[in-house]
């Protein structure tokens, strides 16, 4: 099993719309972005919002468990038409090469492939 560092694990109430907000606004704060000349707010992190629930139908006493996963890459750009420069076109350069990596496992997974790349980025 693999493990992920920084990981915040909160239990919630659906019904608790304040602590909900407070979620989502701290995943914002924590999120980072760039100017750039082909986005005012390029992303340049990566974000996992996974989501677990339950369910009890008290009528059956039966539990219903699922998961939603929700993922936001940061974003793609064209280094020459983005104008970044320093650390930001290296950064630039990482995340495009990451996506492209990402883009090489699905497509081995679609096609069935013995091998699949997921250590090249």
């Amino acid at each position: 099993r693999r493990s992920v560092t920084n990981l915040t694990v909160m239990s919630i109430n659906p019904n608790d719309c304040a602590s909900i907000d407070a979620i989502l606004a701290l995943a914002a704060k924590r999120r980072s972005t760039v100017s750039t000349d082909m986005n005012a707010t390029s992303s340049r992190s990566h974000s996992v919002f996974t989501l677990n629930l339950t369910a009890k139908h008290e009528g059956r006493n039966q539990m219903m468990r699922g998961t939603l996963n929700l993922v936001d890459l940061a974003g793609s750009e064209r280094l020459n038409r983005s104008n970044v420069e320093g650390r930001h076109a290296k950064e630039t350069m990482s995340i495009n090469k990451s996506l492209s990596s990402l883009s090489d496992v699905f497509t081995a997974i679609g096609q069935k492939q013995s091998h699949v790349p997921f250590r090249n980025s």
